[in-house]
C-alpha cells in the first residue's frame, strides 16, 4: 500500500491552533517590547546631540545649544555656536548672529508614533518625585527655553526633555548644570516612578 503524503484537514487544524495561540501569546509582548526598544532609541538620539553640542563647547571653547523647535506636531533640534559671547539666544539665531552648526535633524528610525511629549495622564516630577508634572504640553524645558546650552567648561543649562509613546512609555533625557552630566531615566507608571 502506497504512503500518503501531505496533510490531513486534523493535521492542519492543530498547526493553525498552534500558530494562532503562539501570535495571541506572543505579539502583544512583541509590541511593548518595541514601543520600549523605540521610546529608548529616541532618547539615544537626543543623548547623542547634547553630547555632540557640550563636546563642541568645550572644544571651540563658547557656548554652544541644541535648539529645540516645534514644527507642526514634530520638533527639529539644531545645534548653534554663540557668535558674540553673550550665551547662544532666540534672538541671536533669528538675526544670524549665532550660527547654525549642521543641519536640522528630526528622531529617525523610531517610528510614527515616538517623538517629543508627555503623555495626557499623570506623570511625577523626576526632579521632585512629590508632585505631578504641569504643562504636559511642554516637552521641552530648560528653563523658560528651548535651548539646551553648554558652556566651554562642560557646564549646561539644567533641563528636561520628554519623550514618549502617545500611550505607556515614556522618558525623560534630563541635563544637569554644574556638571553638564546627560542622564536618561524611564517612567513606570504602575509605580509611579522613575527609573
Amino acid at each position: 500500500m502506497p504512503r500518503e503524503r501531505g496533510f490531513q484537514v486534523a493535521d492542519l487544524t492543530v498547526t493553525l491552533a498552534v500558530f494562532a495561540l503562539a501570535m495571541v501569546v506572543g505579539v502583544p509582548q512583541l509590541l511593548r517590547l518595541t514601543a520600549d526598544l523605540r521610546v529608548r532609541a529616541a532618547a539615544a538620539e537626543v543623548v547623542g546631540a547634547l553630547r555632540q553640542a557640550q563636546s563642541l563647547a568645550v572644544r571651540l571653547n563658547t557656548e554652544v545649544a541644541v535648539r529645540f523647535a516645534a514644527e507642526g506636531r514634530s520638533y527639529t533640534f539644531t545645534l548653534y555656536c554663540d557668535g558674540d559671547h553673550d550665551g547662544v539666544t532666540n534672538a541671536d539665531i533669528r538675526s544670524g548672529v549665532d550660527r547654525q552648526v549642521g543641519p536640522a535633524r528630526r528622531l529617525e528610525h523610531v517610528g510614527g508614533d515616538v517623538g517629543f511629549g508627555i503623555p495626557a495622564r499623570p506623570v511625577r516630577d523626576p526632579g521632585d518625585p512629590r508632585s505631578f508634572l504641569d504643562r504636559i504640553d511642554d516637552p521641552i524645558r530648560f528653563n523658560q527655553s528651548d535651548l539646551a546650552s553648554f558652556g566651554p567648561l562642560g557646564t549646561a543649562t539644567p533641563g528636561s526633555v520628554y519623550l514618549t509613546d502617545g500611550n505607556s512609555r515614556l522618558a525623560v533625557v534630563r541635563v544637569f548644570d554644574r556638571t553638564g552630566k546627560v542622564r536618561v531615566l524611564r517612567y513606570d507608571f504602575a509605580s509611579e516612578t522613575w527609573r
